[in-house]
């Protein structure tokens, strides 16, 4: 399995929609947990680490001081 590469304020699509109806999601803090924040209704959710990268289907939008 290929880790999946992400860092903070990446734009991110998750496996599922928000229930706005918005998919991409801005990484706003990094630990042992993950919060990010819908871009639709600006919504913040923190969840695990692990289950951050099972849920996160892909890197949309890399932020610039990441590249």
């Amino acid at each position: 399995m290929v880790d999946k590469q992400f860092g903070l304020n990446d734009v991110v699509q998750m496996k599922k929609p928000h229930p706005c109806g918005e998919n991409r999601w801005k990484i706003i803090r990094m630990g042992m947990d993950i919060r990010i924040k819908c871009q639709g209704c600006d919504h913040s959710v923190m969840i695990p680490r692990r289950e951050f990268t099972k849920k996160m289907k892909k890197v949309l939008e890399k932020s610039e001081k990441n590249s």
